[in-house]
């Protein structure tokens, strides 16, 4: 991947990869890693493309942040050059309360 994460960022996938360890589940890494590497494409590919927030988070707007949604994941980044992925939220989480 060639689009950085932020700190926060990494913190949140290296806690996604734990908890998939954790149960066994080596395909959900796998599935993670690859929607990681689908959002720096089209990061890369289209920077001005994601929303402004989640679809069920309108509240997350905020001024030089998208978000795109890939795989089962949605993806927080920033719109500066270079872009950096700022949060890496599953679906099902309750993203408000883990930003």
């Amino acid at each position: 991947m060639t689009i950085r994460l932020s700190p926060r960022a990494e913190a949140q996938v290296d806690a996604l990869i734990a908890h998939y360890e954790r149960l066994g589940r080596l395909a959900a890494t796998r599935n993670l890693l690859v929607a990681l590497e689908m959002a720096a494409l089209r990061i890369e590919t289209s920077p001005f493309a994601g929303l402004p927030a989640p679809r069920p988070y309108p509240t997350l707007a905020k001024a030089g942040r998208l978000w795109l949604h890939a795989g089962s994941y949605w993806v927080a980044y920033t719109i500066t050059e270079p872009a950096v992925i700022q949060a890496v939220i599953h679906d099902t989480a309750n993203i408000p309360r883990r930003l």
